[in-house]
């Protein structure tokens, strides 16, 4: 199984740091280039900067997967490809809110109800899918307790899919500052792998899947730590995130996203608190820009501002911590 792993890890590093020194210069002739948000002034230098990164270790997991993987899909065993393939669902809707702004070049994709409703869909067929082959239940699973409540089927559907659609689009805010979508979330794909270690060759598959796209998002921070030769764009970004919510799930523990989703969620309630104080005061604000990372950015309450650099080492770094804090709380349920 180690030899497994380690193999999905370094395939997909190795695909996506090579197709990136042909896919970027690519991106840059067909002037696939990000439009940066007004506001954000700071960043109009990056504004051009070629988008759709993720492709490359969206390709690195699914070779990964063909490969390092397929001996399992000649034993019947198929979850690792039901994970890619929902979020490669996430990543399509992704590229088409890409392409809408690269075609319009504004930074205005598909509007928020149609996204949303495309996700919706998505995030209840896979649950749908997943409770027919058995790998989900009508359970929560509560870390650090080791035990499980039972609810009724219907509301875990609802359950499931608020949470899938929510860790999507919280991972998608993360993406706003030079590698801090990718940092923050090889903290989240390491606790998988080491959940697999931990729970044994059951959840090979899905340790594989995990390891391919630790690997891949490794490559691709080549490109996209500061300053950004790339961004993954909404196409990577969405699919990320509906890999992390379809691994919570697949391996039937979807809490622990509290724990190792805790820099998502925080830029998600930033978001969501900024907005409602904005309109319940008239105008005033908690943050000086949502979400979070902007706050630092402009000197949050301290005043201090903060690079690119050391906010990518903030992020990683906390996800890092609540990822060993999540371990710790999961290892032993099924423990070998």
């Amino acid at each position: 199984m180690t030899i497994q792993l380690m193999c999905a890890f370094i395939l997909a590093f190795l695909f996506a740091t090579a197709f990136g020194k042909y896919y970027i210069p690519w991106l840059r002739r067909q002037k696939a280039g990000q439009q940066i948000k007004t506001e954000v002034e700071w960043h109009k230098s990056k504004s051009g900067t070629p988008t759709m990164g993720g492709v490359m270790f969206i390709g690195g997991v699914l070779l990964a997967i063909l490969t390092i993987g397929f001996p399992s899909m000649m034993r019947g065993r198929f979850v690792h490809l039901f994970v890619f393939l929902f979020a490669a669902v996430f990543g399509a809707i992704g590229f088409l809110d890409d392409w809408e702004k690269i075609r319009h070049a504004q930074n205005l994709g598909l509007s928020a109800r149609m996204k949303f409703l495309l996700q919706l869909a998505a995030a209840l067929a896979f649950i749908f899918l997943m409770r027919r082959l058995g790998f989900v239940r009508p359970n929560l699973y509560i870390p650090f307790a080791n035990t499980s409540v039972p609810i009724p089927e219907w509301l875990y559907f609802i359950f499931a899919a608020f949470v899938i659609v929510g860790t999507v689009n919280s991972v998608n805010l993360t993406d706003g500052v030079d590698g801090l979508a990718t940092g923050t979330s090889l903290p989240v794909c390491l606790f998988f792998v080491a959940v697999t270690f931990a729970w044994g060759k059951e959840y090979l598959e899905l340790g594989i899947f995990a390891s391919a796209l630790l690997g891949g998002l490794m490559g691709f921070l080549v490109y996209n730590f500061n300053p950004a030769k790339v961004f993954m764009g909404d196409t990577g970004s969405l699919f990320l995130g509906g890999a992390v919510a379809a691994m919570a799930f697949a391996y039937d523990m979807p809490l622990i996203l509290i724990t190792i989703g805790i820099m998502y969620i925080v830029e998600t309630l930033s978001d969501i608190i900024q907005v409602g104080y904005f309109k319940l005061s008239h105008g005033k604000r908690v943050f000086r820009m949502a979400p979070f990372h902007h706050h630092l950015e402009m000197g949050g309450w301290t005043g201090k501002k903060w690079s690119e650099k050391e906010l990518f080492v903030l992020f990683t770094g906390i996800s890092l911590l609540f990822a060993v804090i999540s371990f710790i709380g999961v290892f032993q349920r099924y423990a070998m």
